[in-house]
């Protein structure tokens, strides 16, 4: 199995040898029990890393790690992003999680008109960082060294926008007549992907979508749930584009 990752920033300071305290100290030393002489990846999540040598574990929250070289994983491409609707419950923080795991590189929430849930005031902030820390743990957990980006909940009128601006711009919906497995897709830029919520997405966002260069597509001949529908598409795409080969 590869070395545990752990998050630090300012991966660079004060030379070869680097204490992780805090939080990530704390998970290091007293959830992972880490020991010298075990090996560790820390990240700044934006794709600097640096693999290190446990060299002691002190107290309950300091570890003290031999770091290597500072080395930067390139942007991939192309790069995949998913306007993801917002589900009921905790199924946002799913399709975050399982999206992470597999490989996406941004996620964009969207108040489509047919999502039940609303993020208003301080129960919106308080998802966004909940789909934000989600993303943090699931890119450590799958051992990433770049995280995906959450942005800002967008409207469906910034969705539009962000697709206009796709190298590749597709909405997941079932009157779609190609399926998203045989489409030509770019080997550079951006694909932009939405992925609609469980009642749908509106006639009037698909023209909206329409518009600004998005087509329909399926994915087959099943219908999944909007929580795990975007984390099936990530998947594919990654493997047509060769991301996974």
């Amino acid at each position: 199995m590869t070395a545990p990752v752990f998050v630090a920033e300012q991966l660079d300071r004060g030379g070869p040898q680097f204490v992780l305290d805090g939080p990530e100290g704390r998970h290091a030393v007293s959830v992972k029990r880490l020991r010298p002489g075990e090996d560790v990846v820390l990240t700044d999540g934006r794709g600097r890393w640096a693999e290190g040598v446990v060299r002691a574990a002190e107290g309950k929250d300091r570890l003290v790690v031999d770091l290597g070289a500072v080395e930067e994983e390139p942007e991939p491409q192309p790069r995949i992003t998913v306007v993801q609707a917002l589900p009921k419950g905790d199924r946002g923080e799913l399709a975050v999680e399982t999206m992470t795991e597999t490989g996406v590189d941004a996620i964009v929430p969207w108040a489509a008109s047919r999502c039940i849930t609303q993020w208003k005031g301080e129960r919106g902030l308080k998802a966004l960082a909940k789909w934000r820390a989600t993303a943090r743990e699931a890119g450590k957990q799958s051992r990433r060294v770049r995280f995906p980006e959450v942005a800002d909940a967008a409207s469906s009128k910034q969705v539009a926008a962000l697709l206009a601006k796709a190298d590749f711009a597709a909405v997941l919906h079932e009157s779609g007549e190609e399926p998203l497995a045989t489409v030509e897709l770019p080997t550079e830029g951006e694909i932009v992907l939405v992925v609609g919520p469980e009642g749908g997405v509106s006639p009037e966002e698909l023209a909206l979508f329409a518009e600004a260069g998005a087509k329909p597509y399926v994915l087959g001949r099943t219908v999944l749930r909007t929580s795990t529908a975007g984390t099936a598409a990530v998947a594919l795409l990654l493997g047509r584009t060769g991301r996974w080969s």
